[in-house]
């Protein structure tokens, strides 16, 4: 039978071509608006490590008093965290993985004399960063430990740098100049491109990954100055050294914890690490602590805005505003055809059958406005390509799930829209209509 009422749905289309596409573009032009926004607003807020996610942690600590958070929350503390705090985190090994990490830049000068210098963006970091965070590999590998020991100059360089610099082939060996000094590549990435980019949040999060990763210790070596934020709390003893003792937060600080009892002992062991400050006098207030997952890092710093959320409230509103349209085109053309539906009821169907015949010809609209809709959404994140920067174009892709969403959602708003109509066919009296013709 849902064959039969099919193909009543595509004949009573057919009919009125003119009600029919008003309908249609109706929800393909609600479906269109909210999809758009929808896909940004799911890009931004997708959990970038799904795998992990719920193992890698971000411990914060107050390093800086209640005194210069006035006028922010009381959960409010530092994203970052200075030298001092990270050299004491990594030496004391409380985690099974950790790694802490900064943005660096340099004058890279291609041994092809055919390319000219360019500027490279870097991070400084150790070798647990790479198996923490699931880096794919090419070629190669990170280095080791006893290479972050020894400060030695090896880089791990981006897909997309190779290809620059070697035609893509296997440069592991190899070495490039940075800063006029010789690096041994030791390892070559696979794309990657986690999006946001939450282990470092505190500079664009939707920017690219760096092109050049080389061991922490050597950047701290070789006086390399972050090109991220850094922020004090009070001026800071001029020159290098002097920034190393300050309390400038400049450095992110990742740990991985396998499960809730490593969380919980970790927090123990970073709270213990709070008190000892203050009563070592280097804090004069209370101990502070936290320490947060990948999930409840995006939340806390606010990665998807306010204004994306209201935005993807207007879309929706948007959308219910065309189905009330959509609904009055179908109530007026189930309505126009009372005289058919009232000889079908008096040859025998029943108001059970007039509702299924009903609500087929609706999800059938919705299906078309769906598609019309993924149409429309693919006008709308090309448009967008051409405001957003060339880092943030990983928001306007539209992927498998989100077309399904988007026809799952255009065929039910359209049926949902249709319920009144159709319940306003069935109610349709036989013997009335057939007296009146």
């Amino acid at each position: 039978m849902s064959g039969y009422y099919l193909a009543l749905a595509l004949r009573s289309l057919k009919r009125n071509v003119v009600l029919t596409t008003l309908m249609i573009a109706a929800i393909g032009v609600g479906i269109g608006a909210s999809m758009t926004t929808l896909t940004v607003f799911r890009a931004m807020s997708a959990d970038p490590i799904p795998q992990k996610s719920s193992q890698l942690f971000v411990p914060q600590i107050d390093n800086w008093g209640p005194i210069d958070h006035l006028g922010q929350s009381d959960d409010k503390l530092e994203d970052q965290i200075d030298y001092i705090d990270a050299m004491a985190f990594m030496n004391a090994h409380a985690a099974p993985h950790q790694a802490a990490s900064y943005a660096v830049t340099f004058a890279l000068t291609p041994a092809d004399t055919q390319l000219k210098p360019f500027k490279a963006e870097g991070r400084a970091t150790y070798t647990d960063f790479f198996s923490m965070f699931d880096v794919p590999f090419q070629y190669g590998g990170p280095w080791s430990a006893a290479d972050d020991q020894g400060r030695v100059p090896v880089v791990v360089i981006s897909h997309e740098l190779n290809e620059k610099l070697f035609a893509g082939a296997n440069s592991v060996g190899r070495t490039i100049n940075l800063d006029n000094e010789d690096y041994r590549v030791i390892g070559v990435m696979r794309h990657w491109e986690p999006m946001p980019r939450f282990y470092d949040l505190t500079n664009d999060p939707f920017s690219k990954s760096a092109q050049v990763f080389l061991p922490f210790t050597r950047a701290i070596d070789r006086q390399m100055a972050s090109w991220g934020n850094t922020n004090c709390s009070k001026r800071a003893d001029s020159g290098w050294d002097g920034l190393l003792r300050s309390n400038c937060i400049w450095i992110q600080y990742w740990v991985e914890l396998p499960d809730a009892a490593a969380a919980d002992g970790y927090r123990r062991w970073l709270n213990n690490y709070a008190l000892e400050q203050t009563r070592s006098g280097r804090f004069q207030w209370p101990a502070y602590t936290k320490l947060r997952d990948v999930r409840a890092w995006l939340r806390y710093q606010h990665v998807v805005s306010n204004e994306a959320s209201i935005l993807v409230l207007v879309s929706f509103s948007f959308l219910f505003v065309c189905l009330l349209n959509a609904m009055g085109l179908m109530l007026a053309k189930f309505m126009g055809r009372a005289a058919d539906i009232g000889v079908r009821r008096a040859l025998g169907a029943n108001r059970r059958e007039i509702l299924m015949q009903c609500l087929i010809e609706a999800g059938v609209v919705g299906l078309a406005g769906g598609l019309l809709g993924l149409a429309l959404t693919g006008l709308g994140l090309l448009g967008l390509r051409s405001l957003l920067s060339k880092e943030a174009l990983e928001l306007t892709h539209l992927d498998l799930p989100g077309v399904g969403i988007a026809l799952v959602l255009a065929v039910s708003a359209a049926v949902i829209a249709g319920l009144y109509p159709t319940w306003r066919a069935a109610q349709v009296q036989p013997a009335w209509q057939l007296k009146a013709q």
